[in-house]
């Protein structure tokens, strides 16, 4: 068995999973397609001042589908609705086992931590949204990824004041 990637419609990754899954069931086919993954992450943003936690799809407009390629699990998915094709074009080509665990390593990781929804770099202009310092605008100095947290400089009073805030306080500046 090996992990194939699938090219699907947009929007309609957990859609066409699911459809895999039943068309599987019912064509007996377990044995020969073994899993059906849309891989996500937990993310977090604010809007209008309220913290959100909602999931994001790691690679949008693609499934992975562990199986044995062969023409019976071709035709099926080939088949099944939302499915564009294969990765890789007319002969599909597997994930090599350093892809895999990678991808695996990066699903683990993602498990253990919520990400921020935007990402900041330094020099960013940021509107602060919660905190002290509500209303304020200021410029990403530095970016603590392991933390979550940002070091901004705020003028308060015509000084330039250094803060640290959490990704969930800020919203860049448009």
């Amino acid at each position: 068995m090996k992990w194939y990637v699938l090219h699907t419609l947009s929007g309609q990754e957990q859609r066409v999973k699911e459809l895999l899954e039943e068309r599987v069931r019912l064509h007996e086919l377990g044995e020969k397609i073994r899993q059906v993954m849309v891989p996500t992450q937990t993310v977090q943003e604010v809007r209008s001042g309220k913290k959100r936690i909602m999931t994001r799809k790691f690679f949008p407009g693609y499934v992975l589908v562990e199986l044995e390629l062969n023409d019976d699990t071709w035709q099926l998915i080939k088949h099944t609705q939302g499915v564009i094709g294969f990765l890789g074009g007319v002969r599909p080509t597997a994930l090599t086992a350093d892809e895999v665990a990678e991808m695996f390593n990066q699903l683990e990781a993602s498990k253990e931590k919520i990400a921020p929804r935007v990402m900041f770099s330094a020099g960013d202009r940021v509107k602060i949204n919660d905190g002290p310092f509500i209303n304020f605008v200021g410029e990403v100095q530095n970016v603590d990824e392991e933390r979550g947290k940002l070091g901004v400089n705020v003028t308060v009073f015509g000084r330039t004041t250094p803060v640290e805030l959490e990704y969930w306080q800020v919203e860049k500046e448009e």
